[in-house]
């Protein structure tokens, strides 16, 4: 079940990555900070209990599998650098 919060970072997270996608023919070159601030405060305000992976996907800045762990194909993530596998 997903929550208000985590449905509002989904969307944040998907123009996050239209916007890289899209920064590499703009011109001038899209300002990426405030989105990265509208995601932190997002998680900021994820509920008590949300899925640790989520958690550690966000405070690692893996934005992509924070992505792909809200569209439901977190199998679809790789092992990091860290060596977190999900759960």
């Amino acid at each position: 079940m997903t929550t208000t919060t985590e449905q509002t970072l989904l969307n944040a997270l998907v123009e996050l990555e239209q916007t890289v996608n899209a920064a590499r023919t703009a011109n001038p070159k899209p300002d990426l900070a405030a989105r990265f601030k509208r995601i932190d405060e997002l998680a900021k305000q994820l509920p008590r209990g949300t899925h640790p992976n989520l958690l550690h996907y966000l405070q690692k800045k893996s934005y992509q599998k924070a992505r792909l762990f809200l569209q439901e194909r977190d199998a679809e993530n790789q092992v990091g650098n860290c060596r977190h596998e999900p759960q």
